[in-house]
């Protein structure tokens, strides 16, 4: 009960976040100034908000739990991010992921297509799961997140995340 209240306060923190985020001044940062590009030009967007309701595991275990997340990205000058995520794991305790990462535009020429890669810091693979992610320590890990995804309009598009050997992750995105 105690995992589940302080998932609830995550997530409120999260979506306090998006509207932080969303109504802040452009020139206001969340994100280090030292993970922009100097002199890149500012980003089309302020943010996006990512939300994933589905993903795929790889092996069938009976300890899995369905895998609910949302996002939220600050976006940096030279297609650099940083943000934050909070989910419920794949054995359904409450977890944070915070990262920074870049976005690959106009891939393979295709204008639509982009890639993302992340990486940072995860917490909540703890007893006694703590072994299911590598490098795990009273659960805190690493993490390198590569994704895939697909601009349907100016402000939405569609992810696939790759955890590992794990699972594939499914998400939408919302830019604002």
């Amino acid at each position: 009960m105690r995992s589940v209240h302080f998932f609830r306060i995550l997530l409120a923190l999260a979506l306090a976040s998006l509207f932080s985020f969303a109504h802040a001044a452009a020139n206001n940062r969340y994100c280090p100034d030292l993970l922009a590009v100097k002199d890149a030009p500012e980003p089309t967007h302020r943010g996006e908000f990512t939300f994933s309701p589905y993903t795929h595991h790889w092996s069938q275990n009976p300890d899995h739990k369905q895998v609910v997340l949302v996002a939220i990205d600050e976006q940096l000058p030279g297609d650099r991010l940083c943000g934050v995520s909070v989910f419920s794991n794949s054995f359904g305790q409450p977890s944070v992921y915070v990262y920074a990462g870049r976005q690959f535009n106009n891939l393979l020429g295709v204008p639509q297509l982009f890639a993302k890669v992340t990486g940072g810091l995860l917490y909540g693979y703890v007893a006694p799961y703590e072994n299911k992610v590598p490098l795990n320590y009273h659960g805190f890990s690493p993490a390198i997140i590569p994704a895939l995804g697909y601009k349907l309009t100016q402000h939405d598009s569609v992810q696939l995340k790759f955890l590992g050997t794990a699972a594939l992750m499914f998400s939408y995105g919302r830019q604002f």
